[in-house]
């Protein structure tokens, strides 16, 4: 059963991550119809007058408008972008290291784009080389990820069901796709959708 201080999605009208509330806050929105729920866990709350699901992602009825921020570049906010997986592999743990895609050797910079999660196993068979010489492939194409609390998502229970609007489903459609890193070692050139995001107390 669900807790009022349960992890929800909040997202702009425009469908932007913004912030993670709990059920009980995002509970409020929905009552007041400031917001709606556009992903349940299948469990309703019951009132007089109205039968609401208990939400995982809500969004806001109204825009908010806020300057761009960006997730600042860690090991940490890394391996938590790539749900602690090895990006070659897919081993899922938390003994990882920091991959350069195009080795440093080549041109590779350290960027959002051109750095992945790695197990030690893959990461030592992959060494200096080119994706291409090592015949790894990459699960995904690493991406800057949107701004939101990023640390406290990590925290909480993460649920599936944000995949898509955190863009890190290959299959969403809101995804903000991009090129895989070259595999001949030519230097990237990343894309970045601005993140205008709000975070809601």
């Amino acid at each position: 059963m669900s807790s009022l201080n349960d992890a929800v999605l909040l997202l702009n009208s425009t469908y932007e991550p913004l912030n993670v509330i709990n059920v009980k806050r995002a509970l409020r929105l929905v009552f007041t119809r400031k917001a709606e729920p556009v992903e349940a866990d299948g469990i309703a709350v019951h009132t007089i007058s109205r039968t609401i699901p208990v939400p995982q992602v809500v969004r806001l009825g109204y825009y908010v408008r806020r300057p761009n921020q960006r997730v600042k570049f860690t090991k940490r906010t890394v391996l938590a972008r790539d749900h602690h997986t090895c990006q070659y592999c897919g081993i899922q743990t938390r003994d990882l290291t920091l991959d350069h895609v195009v080795p440093r050797t080549l041109g590779g910079e350290t960027t959002w784009i051109n750095v992945v999660a790695a197990c030690k196993k893959c990461n030592g068979s992959k060494g200096g080389r080119s994706l291409k010489d090592s015949g790894l492939k990459l699960r995904r194409a690493p991406r800057e990820p949107r701004f939101l609390p990023y640390l406290r998502l990590v925290k909480q229970s993460y649920q599936r069901a944000w995949d898509k609007y955190l863009f890190t489903d290959p299959e969403s459609p809101f995804l903000l796709r991009g090129p895989l890193p070259g595999a001949d070692g030519a230097r990237l050139v990343g894309t970045r959708r601005a993140a205008g995001a709000a975070a809601l107390n």
